[in-house]
């Protein structure tokens, strides 16, 4: 909210100076942001008008002018601004006026005298627009001091509002709070109905439920839609942010700055009525105020004429029916709509304005009526017309109800810490414009409509704290005893897995957990959740898994000569709910991404290329810390690579299993749609199959010998290791210990669609030494079940 200091000082009355109001502000929770002076130092410069102009002898772009400075005389000054002209009235810095860091001095411009300047807005400090001259209204007194007729010195604050205070962005919101915090009163700012003088009017409905439960329309004819924003109206708009557009359209802006309330203006001649606000139809388009066409669904509201869409109700008004300076009639609105029917939408269509920017947080309900009149007064003023009565359509159920709050004299004092005087806290609330009336233990404190954030105890608490000021609330460091937790040997911390995937060389990243609904379309995944009020297009789904996120990391981090990376993250993964009106289901997991280099560049050994094993081992390690036992199984997910990626089991006692994760390459087709160019293995795994241990067994080491066979298969391309595995300790029996395999082999003497496996088979007994015929028995039996099972046969 950006606002002239010397309009809040209208509403309020306090003699404290800028510093003081700027620390006030700031110290009751609405943030100067940034505080612009203006118009200070303005001596000698004063309203001129010019007389003549004739061009410069010596230089095309030059003028030579006479100008009027009244009481100062006429001066001839050199100008070189595109709108200087005879008749123009500008200001004039004289001799001896400093402007900025510069002082005027009289000077020859290629030969020619000039005894000043003429200045534009940037050059006196008062705005960024260095296009030529100020141009000052034609009744402005020739020779008179520009700071006094501009209302100078002033300064245009900025505040950094919180969400919650809807209420402080129009003036007279601001006033209450200043007020409470400087002990000061507000200006009284009775806005008197304007009676109406013709019969003329619209009728206006609702059709919007709770969306939109009230609606105001005021017709006013015969104004001069060419009438011009008033000096004072003007800088008052340019000094809080906002550049005049034409008189009809100022004027509601400016009664939004100082109420709260937006507002909207429509040429009367362009609609023919009744106008009503409705949901919108999918597919419906409206072309806006800034020229573009919004194409809405049901979600927005429209304001409509004989059910035609003119305006995106809270958002902004309809290119066809706008105002211009050829109107002659107006018809002004005013409405109260609910935030949840505003939030969000302007973004959905790429807008942010002014308007939607204080429904979303909440407008006062009884504004409308208010800030209707207010704006068909100053219109009568200085435009003229002729008002019609003010037509309403209101839903009073539906309107929301200021809360009456039990406030205690214990609970403030236990929650601040401290005790305030009853005469302080009746003070702060009143001064706040809440209405105070004492009981027993306290207070019974009703809020205006105005204020959204004020609904519990608690909210009271806060506003006397903020108020009474949190630098005069002691500091106690708090008692309590501190309680020793045994740690849950059962449970793996989950630091324990971060620590464990930094001590493999991996670094921690944390990603938004929204993501681009395009990456999803990219990565063939299903299921993610649409938030209803996204910060940006571009982060408008809860992610359903974290890959999609560390990759684009990682494809960020390569395209800034990042050979090797290695990044994992620790999060929440996100599903629809099972049933409407549940929350989404939260799933924590933990995933990782790498590319490049497996090991760091060194000499010790030759370079290669992180693969599926790397990923596959920091996947194990994990298991291992929990004493899981893991199964990869042959994956069939879209965005991995065929053959170098698995879905990750874990295995129960009973043999089988439940997936819990993923491990693998990434497919090249969606590297190319990432525009990554580099290979890039990953895994993705629940946390709750790796956060529970299970129990350790010890066993003692057998005084028998163990036996090792060897075995060179060959084995068709499309048996999977795992396939093997699982059907060797199947048949081997109870003496065998352990399968390894521990050579692969594709070339020279081996047949095509064949390879070759060489594993190792370690058996063992616990009560006996094997003999060399129960030792062939096993090998026979595992090599029968291997050749039954999948056509596997000895490598000759």
């Amino acid at each position: 909210m950006k606002f002239s200091e010397n309009w809040l000082r209208e509403h309020i009355q306090t003699t404290a100076d800028r510093d003081a109001l700027s620390a006030a502000l700031t110290a009751i929770g609405l943030e100067v942001e940034e505080l612009t002076p203006l118009g200070d130092g303005l001596d000698n410069v004063v309203v001129a008008e010019i007389v003549a102009a004739v061009k410069h002898p010596e230089a095309d772009r030059l003028q030579v002018c006479e100008v009027d400075a009244g009481a100062h005389g006429r001066l001839q000054i050199v100008c070189g601004a595109p709108n200087a002209r005879v008749g123009l009235k500008a200001p004039l810095a004289m001799v001896g006026a400093k402007i900025g860091e510069i002082t005027i001095k009289a000077a020859k411009l290629r030969g020619v005298e000039s005894n000043g300047m003429l200045c534009s807005t940037k050059e006196l400090g008062l705005d960024a627009d260095a296009s030529g001259l100020l141009e000052l209204p034609a009744d402005a007194p020739v020779g008179a001091p520009l700071a006094e007729y501009l209302g100078l010195p002033d300064s245009s604050i900025e505040l950094k509002l919180t969400p919650n205070r809807a209420d402080c962005f129009g003036i007279r919101g601001i006033a209450y709070d200043v007020a409470a915090a400087t002990g000061s009163e507000v200006t009284a700012f009775d806005i008197a109905p304007v009676a109406s003088t013709i019969d003329s009017q619209l009728a206006v409905e609702l059709n919007a439920g709770a969306d939109a439960p009230r609606y105001l329309g005021r017709v006013i004819e015969g104004v001069d839609g060419a009438a011009k924003t008033p000096l004072w109206m003007a800088e008052r708009l340019r000094r809080s942010g906002i550049r005049p557009v034409s008189f009809l359209v100022d004027v509601t802006q400016y009664v939004m700055l100082e109420l709260g309330q937006p507002m909207h203006a429509f040429d009367r001649d362009l609609l023919q009525g009744p106008v009503g606000v409705r949901r919108a139809r999918k597919g419906e388009a409206l072309k806006l105020l800034d020229g573009r066409d919004a194409v809405v669904d049901e979600e927005f509201l429209l304001i409509t004429d004989a059910d035609r869409p003119v305006a995106l109700a809270g958002v902004m008004g309809g290119y066809d029916s706008r105002v211009t300076e050829a109107t002659k009639n107006v018809f002004l609105e005013a409405a109260h709509f609910a935030p949840a029917a505003i939030i969000g939408r302007s973004r959905k269509l790429g807008l942010h304005t002014d308007a939607a920017h204080r429904f979303e947080r909440g407008v006062d309900p009884e504004l409308p009526r208010i800030a209707i009149e207010r704006a068909t007064g100053l219109i009568l003023d200085i435009a003229g017309g002729q008002p019609g009565p003010v037509v309403e359509a209101v839903n009073a159920a539906d309107l929301p109800k200021p809360a009456s709050i039990h406030l205690r004299r214990e609970r403030i004092a236990r929650v601040l810490g401290i005790v305030i005087d009853d005469a302080e806290i009746e003070r702060i609330l009143s001064a706040l414009g809440l209405k105070v009336d004492a009981v027993a233990d306290g207070w019974q404190v009703t809020a205006p409509p105005r204020r959204f954030d004020i609904a519990i105890e608690e909210d009271l608490i806060e506003e006397i704290a903020r108020i009474h000021g949190y630098d005069r609330i002691p500091t106690v460091l708090p008692a309590g005893s501190a309680r020793v937790v045994v740690s849950d040997a059962s449970v793996v911390p989950v630091n324990d897995l971060r620590r464990q995937m930094a001590a493999r060389d991996w670094q921690e990243a944390i990603n938004y957990a929204f993501v681009d609904a395009a990456w999803l379309t990219k990565w063939q995944l299903q299921g993610g959740v649409a938030l209803a009020n996204p910060l940006s297009a571009e982060l408008g789904v809860m992610r359903p898994m974290l890959l999609p996120g560390l990759t684009a990391a990682l494809a960020r981090n390569v395209a800034r000569q990042q050979p090797r990376v290695r990044l994992f993250e620790v999060g929440r993964v996100f599903a629809p709910p099972m049933q409407a009106g549940e929350a989404p289901i939260e799933t924590p997991r933990i995933a990782a991404i790498a590319c490049g280099s497996a090991r760091a560049e060194q000499w010790g050994e030759p370079d290669r290329a992180v693969d599926f094993h790397d990923a596959k081992g920091a996947v194990e390690s994990l298991a291992a810390m929990a004493n899981v036992a893991l199964e990869f199984r042959r994956s069939a997910e879209p965005f991995g690579h065929p053959g170098r990626s698995a879905d990750i089991y874990r295995v129960n006692g009973a043999g089988d299993g439940e997936r819990i994760g993923w491990v693998g390459e990434l497919h090249p087709g969606l590297r190319a749609q990432l525009d990554l160019d580099v290979p890039a293995v990953g895994f993705e795994l629940d946390l709750a199959a790796l956060s529970q241990r299970a129990p350790a067994k010890t066993e003692a080491a057998s005084k028998y010998p163990s036996v090792r066979r060897d075995l060179s298969l060959l084995v068709p391309d499309a048996v999977s290791w795992q396939s093997l595995s699982d059907t060797v300790r199947q048949s081997a029996g109870p003496s065998l210990r352990a399968v390894r395999l521990f050579d692969r082999y594709v070339g020279k003497g081996v047949d095509s669609g064949f390879k070759s496996l060489t594993m190792g088979l370690i058996l063992q007994e616990e009560s006996r030494t094997l003999t060399e015929r129960e030792v062939e028995a096993v090998v026979a039996d595992v090599m029968a079940a291997l050749e039954r099972d999948h056509g596997v046969k000895i490598r000759g």
